[in-house]
């Protein structure tokens, strides 16, 4: 017999599933394609496109991204 705790981990697995199901699907993404940064133009280094593979810009312009953003709030 399950218990609270059984019963709504079963559930949090559920939606969980759900959630990963109906994220977006970026077809015919390929991170290797474009390896430069969107607003300087050098090359994203290697080790961050291995760790973060969908990004799109190096770490400077990303900090510089982060940094305006928290201007206009």
């Amino acid at each position: 017999m399950a218990d609270n705790a059984d019963i709504a981990t079963e559930l949090m697995e559920r939606r969980m599933e759900a959630a990963l199901a109906s994220r977006p699907v970026w077809i015919g993404y390929d991170p290797a394609a474009n390896p430069k940064c969107e607003d300087c133009g050098q090359e994203i280094p290697q080790a961050r496109r291995d760790a973060l593979p969908w990004v799109t810009t190096c770490i400077e312009c990303q900090g510089i991204r982060e940094l305006r953003g928290r201007h206009v709030r």
